[in-house]
């Protein structure tokens, strides 16, 4: 028996050609409202090294790990967490991500590569708890005590960082990691790419305000380390 295999039919009316179009407008907007008002959201606080105001507390979102390396995303973002801190700019660095042990210890490998290049033990908090970039921003506000602090991510991941963190209540600049954009292309295309979908479930955060998974008593290591 011959199995006939019928070719998909474009649409053959001016109005029905519209339609498609209409269509296909209205979900590119849909897709782009959610990162818009993200934007729009963070305002005007992604700052260079050189011109963010000076904060008590920098915070380096985790990125993932190699065994008992960062991954290449990950120590670029640390090492402009040095830099704010060899300038002066910050005093106490908080790394946040996923500290689940032996098996993907992400706070853990953050922690031994600034104290590796010389950032003080005392100086360096880890959240090992923050496993998404919501939990990371409010977990710094509730747990740790924590106003305002420098944010430190890529740039495609920056003005959600500093959206949820001003949800959560933290007055927050942001300091990009710029690298990955001209130097990993395929990771920078992959990130952005990402940010759109991330782009939504931050913006039903932003308006719900969902506890985070780990909800741990107030945490006073960050004043310790600011008055040692």
């Amino acid at each position: 028996m011959d199995v006939i295999i019928r070719r998909p039919t474009l649409p053959r009316s001016r109005r029905a050609q519209r339609r498609g179009y209409q269509a296909a407008v209205l979900l590119t907007v849909a897709g782009l409202a959610p990162i818009t008002g993200l934007h729009l959201y963070a305002g005007n606080r992604v700052r260079s090294p050189a011109d963010v105001p000076y904060q008590d507390v920098t915070m380096v979102l985790g990125a993932g790990v190699h065994g008992d390396r960062p991954s290449d995303l990950l120590a670029r973002r640390l090492d402009v967490a040095l830099g704010l801190y060899r300038a002066g700019k910050t005093r106490v660095i908080l790394v946040s991500g996923d500290g689940g042990g032996n098996r993907y210890d992400e706070t853990g490998v953050m922690r031994r590569y600034l104290a590796d290049r010389g950032i003080p033990q005392h100086r360096i908090v880890s959240d090992e708890s923050g496993f998404s970039t919501w939990e990371s921003c409010v977990r710094a506000k509730h747990v740790y005590g924590i106003d305002r602090v420098i944010v430190v991510t890529q740039s495609f991941h920056l003005r959600r960082a500093l959206g949820l963190c001003r949800a959560a209540g933290i007055s927050a600049y942001g300091v990009p990691d710029e690298s990955f954009t001209w130097g990993h292309i395929g990771p920078t295309v992959y990130g952005t790419g990402r940010e759109m979908l991330a782009a939504i479930k931050a913006t039903g955060q932003i308006v719900v305000k969902p506890d985070p998974r780990a909800r741990d008593p107030r945490n006073d290591e960050i004043r310790r380390a600011l008055s040692d």
